[in-house]
């Protein structure tokens, strides 16, 4: 680590402690060379995958692009914003876990169904009809019948 001061390049490190959310590492330091002592902090650094959408354009993953349409999509719900935190939590774990560098929208889009699915039906509705680009009622029935049907037969 360099110096603030003198741009030295060799400094002691101190005293280290993780701060109280444990999500970064404060460490006091002392440069060699003008034994001035400065604070460094560490954080981890996390890189979301880019997004590859159906143009084959790319863009960088938006946790509150994100947000905004499942809050379309839950618009008028009785759905907590707690709930909606939590979906865009684990969508976001899920692009982290995946280890990719690049995910298709596509898989993102079904995430954002699956979490809706859970959270309300009338909002998984609405999203999949834009999602999926539904052009008739037949695809509107067979979305809702997915509902009636018990867990496990598709």
């Amino acid at each position: 680590m360099k110096c603030p001061f003198c741009h030295h390049q060799e400094t002691q490190v101190l005293d280290s402690r993780a701060s109280d959310e444990g999500d970064s590492i404060r460490r006091r330091r002392r440069c060699a060379n003008c034994d001035k002592r400065f604070t460094t902090y560490e954080r981890v650094e996390l890189v979301l995958p880019v997004v590859v959408k159906k143009n084959a354009s790319r863009t960088e993953f938006d946790p509150a692009k994100l947000r905004a349409s499942l809050m379309l999509a839950l618009r008028k719900r009785p759905v907590a914003v707690t709930a909606i935190d939590t979906a865009v939590q684990h969508i976001t774990e899920k692009l982290l876990s995946s280890g990719l560098r690049e995910v298709p929208s596509g898989q993102i889009g079904q995430w954002v169904m699956d979490e809706l699915k859970q959270l309300d039906q009338v909002a998984y509705i609405r999203f999949a009809s834009v999602y999926q680009s539904f052009d008739d009622l037949t695809q509107f029935q067979n979305a809702i019948e997915e509902f009636a049907r018990p867990p496990g037969q598709n």
